[in-house]
């Protein structure tokens, strides 16, 4: 696996973890992990003091869960969107994330057009290098056919990026790419490529039907009322029926809707590969929050839905039907948010990353139907399968990055903008009481985070290359 140099040297100890319970997707059980220049070198009930280096630190996990660091797979620190920029920078947004037990992201490079996918990879890598203390991979946006792209994708997954994003909507941002044939014609160049397309699902013919016929006001709450679920349907079948066709995996972005579930399911059940991403946005929040004073805190893409959405997500979740769980990070200051009232100005997205760990685990534990291992696997290695950077991430195999995080699924706290660490300065969770809680978070053998303490390095953090997309699923 493959690393985007970092500026500096860092100090590497060893350190070797035990008393804690270790937590893989399939098991847990008693053992210890012993951390030597940045690898897990040894995992074992107990490693012989033979094969212990000298000055070895040791950490006590006593009462603690050993998971392998969390991987937000959608976030979008420093977006220049919309004329602003997001509020948390690459070193606020990987501080935030430390505090949430997170360790590396999945975040996202524009498509500038221009022909040259690679060049827009490694601007955003040129970008966030010198702030990122995780570690970080990217999917690249694609926004146009053109005649060049079979090769500018095999020269981008030549450098480690081999996830792609699209959209179906955002045709006034000139994201959408409109003609069908265009559209398959992207997807058989990934193909070809052996790259994973991942697509953000609205349809943009019903959303112009919707909107020319609408008269009511443009206030937060009709936000929900122009994106209905039916556009999330509608664009899942038509990136589904290209990607069945072509023999192809799909991954579906921030899945959002009772109406896009079912959709999945009938992909799937004529025998298409479809991962499916949702957020704790979708699976918790509901549309009832738009008709709030502040309701402009709450407007995200899509838009929330029903409690009757929730609950169905909630379900797909228990029942497997979900491979990742992510949080499309997206984070505007309370000020930013509030500028405009009018759903069609407001700028979009909430932030996410942190709440992700203990809101997943206080739902596991109320629902009395999953436990860590799941969380292992939607939070962790299911990100890292998926996006081709398993088991060097998203795993606690010999070998492997000591990307670990020690929680505590038992401490109950409430989330708040006084608790957690975003710089936009509120949470759309404001006042919910939560269990679990990471107490030490460590990425490639280095200590971010220890006693509430972070001791993150920006510029640390390296870039990931991806392998096979969906290999490992």
């Amino acid at each position: 696996m493959l690393y985007w140099p970092c500026k500096g040297r860092y100090s590497m100890a060893s350190y070797l973890i035990t008393h804690g319970i270790l937590v893989d997707t399939e098991w847990k059980r008693g053992g210890e992990i012993l951390v030597t220049d940045g690898k897990i070198s040894a995992v074992a009930p107990h490693i012989d003091s033979s094969l212990i280096p000298s000055g070895t630190k040791t950490i006590d996990a006593q009462g603690l869960y050993v998971l392998p660091g969390l991987i937000d797979a959608h976030t979008h620190y420093h977006l220049v969107s919309r004329g602003t920029v997001t509020c948390d920078s690459f070193p606020q947004g990987s501080r935030l994330a430390a505090y949430g037990g997170v360790t590396t992201v999945v975040d996202f490079a524009d498509d500038d057009k221009k022909g040259d996918l690679s060049r827009c990879t490694d601007a955003r890598k040129g970008e966030m290098a010198p702030g990122m203390a995780i570690d970080y991979t990217l999917h690249q946006g694609v926004y146009s056919w053109r005649p060049s792209l079979k090769d500018e994708m095999q020269k981008l997954s030549g450098e480690g990026v081999r996830a792609l994003k699209m959209f179906t909507t955002y045709k006034n941002t000139g994201y959408l790419v409109e003609d069908p044939k265009e559209m398959r014609g992207v997807f058989q160049a990934a193909k070809d490529n052996g790259m994973m397309v991942c697509v953000h699902c609205e349809d943009e013919k019903t959303l112009e039907e919707i909107e020319a016929n609408y008269q009511g006001d443009f206030k937060p709450a009709a936000h929900a009322v122009l994106r209905p679920s039916i556009c999330e349907a509608r664009g899942i079948h038509t990136v589904g029926m290209i990607a069945h066709d072509l023999h192809m995996p799909l991954y579906v972005v921030h899945l959002s809707s009772k109406a896009g579930l079912e959709e999945v399911r009938y992909l799937r059940s004529i025998g298409t590969t479809v991962i499916v991403e949702t957020t704790p946005t979708y699976l918790f929040l509901d549309r009832s929050l738009l008709d709030r004073p502040d309701g402009s805190l709450f407007v995200m893409t899509p838009p929330l839905r029903d409690k009757e959405d929730n609950l169905a997500l909630q379900e797909a979740v228990l029942n497997g039907e979900v491979q990742v769980i992510a949080t499309d990070h997206c984070a505007f200051t309370h000020e930013q948010k509030l500028v405009s009232s009018d759903c069609r100005s407001i700028y979009p997205g909430i932030p996410g990353t942190e709440e992700l760990l203990p809101l997943v685990n206080t739902f596991f534990q109320k629902s009395g139907k999953a436990g860590l291992s799941q969380l292992v696997d939607l939070l962790s290695t299911g990100p890292a399968k998926a996006f081709g950077i398993w088991p060097e991430k998203g795993s606690l195999r010999a070998g492997t990055d000591a990307d670990i995080t020690l929680f505590d699924p038992d401490e109950e706290w409430t989330l708040s903008k006084d608790t957690l660490h975003s710089a936009s300065g509120y949470t759309a969770y404001e006042g919910r009481k939560v269990r679990g809680r990471a107490k030490l978070v460590m990425r490639r053998g280095e200590i971010l985070l220890e006693n509430g303490e972070y001791k993150g390095v920006p510029g640390s953090g390296r870039f990931v290359s991806q392998g096979s997309p969906c290999e490992h699923l």
